[in-house]
């Protein structure tokens, strides 16, 4: 056989080697149902699997509570603060006297008017206002202010024990003993002892002689902040406002009140709440007499 016959053979025969071996390692893959993997052993595959990303949750910063009291009531401008609390929708605490109940057919109106609403609280002012404002005497007989206190929670039919006692700032309740004047205290402490618990204020919005209101609406508002700020209340983050309500029967003043409410409102860190929510008053406080 020459050289050329023989080489093709050769190659002949290599060729049909070949073929015969792809044949076989094809039938074979198919009939395992194994596959051929083309990627390089030294290339990685990549992750797919998604990361979660866990985000905290912002805290929600807890609000300063504004408790809004007027007393005296009823009384003339108690009708005005009436129209603008239920005009704002803001609850508020109504301090009242008895004998201001009974003076009239439109303050007893007044007074049913303001039981009516959802938005006021009724508490005690005693029924005489310290005798009609004779306040050394009133404080120098505690049976007798134990009295005045329980003529007026029996004629009105409050549902608390919650009062104010008449121009002293004197705070009795479970977490708070303070009098502002020393005479004063031998008849706070009888009405404690009676079941009464008694808030006094933080901040008082004042009127002078002629019952006009010295502090602007803005300064009013601008007292609070700093109040809150300096930690200048009886409770931190609780701030009680005494107002009265006959300082607001001008057109004047009346429109200061509305001002005044409405710029609190606006205010995001401030919210408002009525007397029996104040931290620390006793469950006692919420019983009728």
């Amino acid at each position: 056989m020459d050289s050329d016959s023989s080489s093709y053979f050769n190659s002949s025969m290599l060729f049909k080697a070949s073929l015969l071996t792809i044949s076989f390692t094809t039938i074979y893959f198919y009939k395992t149902g194994k596959q051929f993997n083309f990627q390089p052993s030294a290339v990685l595959k990549k992750d797919t699997a998604a990361k979660v990303i866990t985000l905290k949750t912002p805290v929600k910063k807890k609000k300063k509570t504004i408790y809004l009291t007027f007393d005296d009531g009823p009384d003339r401008g108690t009708r005005i603060v009436y129209s603008i609390l239920k005009q704002e929708e803001i609850p508020a605490t109504m301090f009242l006297i008895g004998e201001h109940v009974y003076d009239s057919h439109t303050q007893q109106n007044m007074f049913d008017s303001l039981k009516a609403c959802n938005y006021f609280e009724l508490a005690n002012h005693s029924y005489s206002h310290a005798f009609r404002n004779h306040f050394n005497t009133f404080y120098s007989l505690p049976d007798s202010a134990v009295q005045d206190f329980t003529r007026s929670a029996d004629s009105l039919h409050f549902t608390s024990n919650i009062i104010r006692t008449p121009g002293r700032n004197i705070w009795r309740t479970t977490a708070i003993n303070s009098t502002d004047l020393k005479t004063s205290v031998t008849a706070a402490d009888s009405l404690y002892s009676r079941g009464y618990t008694a808030v006094g204020w933080d901040v008082e919005w004042h009127f002078n002689d002629a019952q006009k209101l010295v502090q602007t609406d803005s300064e009013m508002i601008n007292i609070i902040d700093s109040a809150f700020a300096k930690k200048q209340t009886k409770t931190p983050n609780h701030l009680v406002l005494l107002a009265h309500d006959r300082t607001f029967k001008t057109t004047d003043d009346s429109a200061s009140l509305h001002n005044f409410i409405q710029h609190l409102k606006k205010k995001e860190e401030y919210e408002f709440a009525v007397i029996s929510q104040y931290p620390g008053l006793s469950k006692d406080s919420l019983n009728s007499k």
